[in-house]
């Protein structure tokens, strides 16, 4: 997250969401309980970095003389700090997802923004994929779906220097082909690449939505992973189970995982 504050645990609830407490007592990102809840991969303090604790951490280096008199720069020294933030976690997994927040063009998030992409410079190919999210936003005077913010922001990010491998675009209702064609040509991403993310009425569906458009084929071609086919029968049972309930539904915590009663 681009933001200073070090973690969100001084920030007010009403302007960012309750915070999420990790195993080792770190207030973080609400976020995190979410992808902890989807992926069962344990999260620490260190699986949220922010720009506040970015700074802190290169400051207190520099006054302690680490940096032997260098001038201290936003690159290459925050850039090397947030990259290490991320390799730190890759010892012991396959794959790191890491989300940076904020929009493209923000002041705040450019450094978070040009360390993924000298991580990609530096990595080898088939080791860095980007999946960019975006707004399509639905104008219901003119009923019609507008992709101007989209191809704008891949533009951005493109001059910035990263090609996105898989466009997420949120809208209010499913993205039609033609104008999923129509972001793809201009956006240069591959159309099959071009992933339709609509709201729905509960967050559990939305691993069958992406899966049913290819999404996690295409993430693996990309990473060059060989996986097998992907079992979403638990997410459909979740699903099922929440929309026709036989008996009273509850959800509740076992440890740190969901269970379904």
């Amino acid at each position: 997250d681009p933001y200073l504050n070090v973690d969100p645990g001084t920030m007010s609830p009403f302007q960012h969401g309750e915070v999420f407490v990790t195993d080792d007592g770190a207030e973080t990102d609400l976020d995190l309980g979410h992808y902890e809840r989807f992926t069962h991969s344990p999260l620490t303090r260190d699986n949220n970095l922010t720009s506040g604790r970015i700074y802190e951490q290169i400051i207190q280096r520099e006054r302690r003389g680490d940096y032997l008199g260098k001038t201290v720069q936003v690159i290459p020294h925050v850039t090397n700090e947030i990259k290490a933030g991320v390799k730190k976690l890759s010892n012991q997994v396959d794959v790191v997802i890491c989300e940076i927040g904020g929009t493209v063009g923000d002041i705040e998030s450019l450094p978070f923004i040009e360390a993924a992409r000298q991580m990609s410079l530096r990595k080898p190919r088939g080791h860095v994929a980007f999946v960019h999210l975006t707004l399509v936003p639905y104008i219901a005077s003119a009923g019609e779906l507008k992709t101007k913010p989209t191809q704008h922001s891949v533009q951005k990010l493109r001059e910035i220097g990263i090609m996105p491998t898989v466009l997420l675009c949120r809208a209010d209702r499913p993205i039609p082909d033609d104008e999923r064609a129509k972001i793809s040509l201009f956006s240069n991403v591959r159309e099959e690449a071009v992933i339709s993310v609509w709201d729905v009425d509960t967050i559990y569906k939305i691993p069958e939505m992406l899966h049913a458009q290819g999404m996690d084929d295409l993430i693996c071609r990309e990473l060059e992973i060989k996986a097998n086919a992907a079992d979403l029968s638990v997410w459909s049972k979740l699903v099922y189970e929440l929309a026709n309930p036989k008996h009273e539904v509850t959800i509740g915590m076992v440890g740190k995982y969901v269970e379904l009663t």
